[in-house]
C-alpha cells in the first residue's frame, strides 16, 4: 500500500463473476484510482470462499486474512451489494462480519472512514432498502457513509455486452460515490 496516496478498498458483488454489482464496484474503484488513490477489491467469487464468520474461532482462511489486512489500512471503503429480497446479500453481510476482527484496533472497525454504498437490483424497492441497510451497517461500524449512495436499477440496461457503463444516471451516481470516498479520504489523511 502506498504511504503517500490514499488506499480505497472495495468489497462486494455476487457469486457470479462479472455481475452488474461487481461491474458497478469496479467502476467506482476506477474513479477513485483515476483521482489518485490506490485500490484493492474483493469481489463475489473471492468473498464466496469465506467461511461463515465465527467469532469464537480465531482461525482465518487466507482470503479472510487478506480482507482484514486490507481493510485495516484502508483510507476509504466502497461496498456493493445486490438487493436480495429487499436486503443485503448474505455474501456481502458475511464479508462485513469479518470486520469484527478489527474491534481491538486503534481506532476500531471503520472509525472515521468514508464508506461509499452501492446497491443494485431489478426494482427500486429492493435497491432502496438495500442501500439504506448498507448505510446503517456503515454507521454501526463507526464510518461515515458518503452523502451519495448509488441505487442502480438493473432493468434499464446499465452495462452493454462489452461491459461498458451506458446508463447516464448510473454513471453519475458511481462517479460521485468514487469521488466522495476519495475526497473524504484525502481530507482525513
Amino acid at each position: 500500500m502506498s504511504q503517500t496516496r490514499p488506499h480505497i478498498v472495495g468489497l462486494g458483488g455476487t457469486t457470479r463473476a462479472g455481475s452488474t454489482t461487481e461491474k458497478a464496484l469496479r467502476f467506482a474503484l476506477g474513479v477513485a484510482e483515476d483521482g489518485g488513490a490506490t485500490t484493492s477489491g474483493f469481489f463475489g467469487p473471492e468473498l464466496a470462499q469465506l467461511p461463515m464468520y465465527a467469532p469464537e474461532n480465531p482461525d482465518r482462511t487466507e482470503v479472510a486474512t487478506r480482507l482484514t489486512q486490507h481493510l485495516r489500512v484502508a483510507d476509504g471503503i466502497i461496498i456493493a451489494s445486490p438487493g436480495y429480497h429487499g436486503s443485503v446479500s448474505g455474501l456481502v453481510k458475511n464479508s462485513l462480519d469479518y470486520v469484527e476482527d478489527l474491534r481491538g484496533d486503534t481506532p476500531p472497525y471503520f472509525s472515521g472512514l468514508a464508506v461509499g454504498c452501492i446497491a443494485t437490483g431489478a426494482g427500486w424497492q429492493a435497491i432502496v432498502a438495500t442501500l439504506q441497510q448498507l448505510r446503517t451497517i456503515a454507521h454501526a461500524l463507526r464510518a461515515w457513509p458518503t452523502p451519495m449512495g448509488a441505487a442502480i436499477n438493473t432493468t434499464v440496461g446499465v452495462f452493454d455486452n462489452s461491459g461498458e457503463l451506458v446508463d447516464a444516471r448510473a454513471r453519475f451516481q458511481l462517479e460521485t460515490v468514487g469521488h466522495e470516498v476519495l475526497e473524504f479520504a484525502m481530507l482525513v489523511r
